[in-house]
């Protein structure tokens, strides 16, 4: 006789993730909501409304499907970078600077002055700083959105990016520091594994596509990429390496490298879809409920606050950069996003024996508030802008 018990355990996720994006689409059909912010709903049910129906045995391995997911949307973000645009325009470059370190520096007062520990208020401030780029791609690809605000939002969040994973492996690593006091340590898990992280991604933005000009493949290049993603996010699992930065540098530099990207690119097709229902629903799960009774009123003003900044400062630039000051306000409105970057990013410190989300009470309740109302406002940013196919206001 089968154990049942033993089977549904087995079958737990897959019926979960399965139910989540029935959702999404049903959703999505009736309200034009976003599927994301659906399955980010489903994944915060069943990780915690739903008590003890997903086994923690299996997480493991559903995180690592998370980092395939985020590592294709990241080599597609790197893709879409226009470096010479940021050349003949560094006042979007210095846009991205200024809006981080005054994100950082709001948050981090705020958080301080509300009776954070320093080091856990430094760490909220660098994952603050970020725009997450899967939430933004996504509905950006799904809205078929294309124009001023739609690749300011991309370039802006890319540059963001980088710069809160320096900051945050830099807090990281003062962190390891103050508690094992080993230097070689506490910089082995910030800077340099930045450094080998870029280097690694652009070797493979050379590399794969040299080899795509070797068999004249170079014009349906998908399957290619994706597998070349799937390879580099999983040495970089097992190095302990950075996949945010070795994929955004990849797509990076194989952008430069004159390989164009096919129609059916975008998202990865189907297996683009199928991780990013997965990561979503994953990474909401990992937002515990018993942390958000303890920061909830700290997380809605941190939410505000960063929110506040970034569109203020998309807004004053917005006129020296070339737009309105309207579509620079939408820019920023854009930026909104944050969840599945800050989550993984914090999972990824387990590796080095550094648990992160337990300790940042205000941090969960900001992340399921911009899980679900994130895509939302960046939605809404590209409609109100104009600039999306699918949708348009009433």
């Amino acid at each position: 006789m089968p154990d049942y018990a033993d089977l549904g355990l087995q079958l737990a996720w897959p019926l979960a993730i399965a139910l989540s994006w029935m959702a999404g689409e049903l959703i999505f059909r009736w309200t034009a909501l976003p599927r994301i912010a659906v399955y980010g709903v489903a994944g915060f049910v069943f990780g915690n409304l739903a008590a003890g129906y997903l086994p923690p045995s299996e997480s493991k391995n559903f995180m690592l499907l998370a980092n395939l997911g985020f590592g294709l949307i990241l080599f597609e973000l790197g893709y879409r970078i226009n470096l010479r645009w940021l050349r003949s325009n560094p006042w979007i470059v210095a846009t991205s600077l200024l809006e981080a370190a005054l994100t950082f520096a709001a948050v981090y007062w705020v958080a301080t002055v509300c009776g954070m520990e320093a080091l856990p208020a430094a760490l909220t401030s660098s994952l603050a700083m970020s725009s997450s780029p899967a939430g933004l791609l996504r509905v950006l690809n799904e809205q078929g959105a294309a124009g001023q605000v739609t690749e300011r939002a991309m370039h802006l969040t890319a540059l963001n990016c980088v710069m809160a994973v320096f900051t945050f492996n830099v807090v990281v690593g003062i962190g390891v520091f103050q508690t094992s006091g080993d230097l070689t340590h506490a910089a082995g898990s910030s800077l340099l594994v930045l450094g080998a992280s870029s280097v690694l991604g652009a070797l493979f933005g050379a590399l794969v596509p040299l080899w795509l000009r070797l068999i004249d493949a170079a014009r349906d290049a998908t399957l290619a990429f994706a597998l070349a993603v799937v390879l580099l996010v999983a040495v970089t699992h097992v190095l302990q390496f950075s996949p945010v930065l070795a994929a955004l540098t990849f797509g990076l530099v194989a952008r430069h490298r004159r390989i164009a990207l096919a129609p059916a690119q975008r998202n990865f097709g189907v297996l683009g879809d199928l991780l990013a229902v997965l990561m979503f629903f994953f990474v909401a799960t990992k937002v515990e409920v018993g942390n958000l009774s303890g920061g909830i009123a700290l997380g809605l003003l941190l939410v505000l606050v960063r929110g506040l900044v970034k569109v203020g400062v998309c807004t004053a630039f917005a006129r020296v950069s070339g737009i309105s000051a309207r579509k620079g306000a939408l820019s920023g409105l854009a930026l909104t996003p944050m969840s599945v970057f800050a989550i993984l990013l914090m999972e990824q410190t387990r590796w080095i024996g550094v648990d992160l989300i337990d300790r940042l009470a205000p941090l969960a309740a900001v992340m399921l508030l911009l899980d679900v109302l994130g895509p939302v406002l960046t939605q809404r940013a590209v409609v109100w802008a104009n600039e999306t196919r699918h949708i348009k206001e009433a």
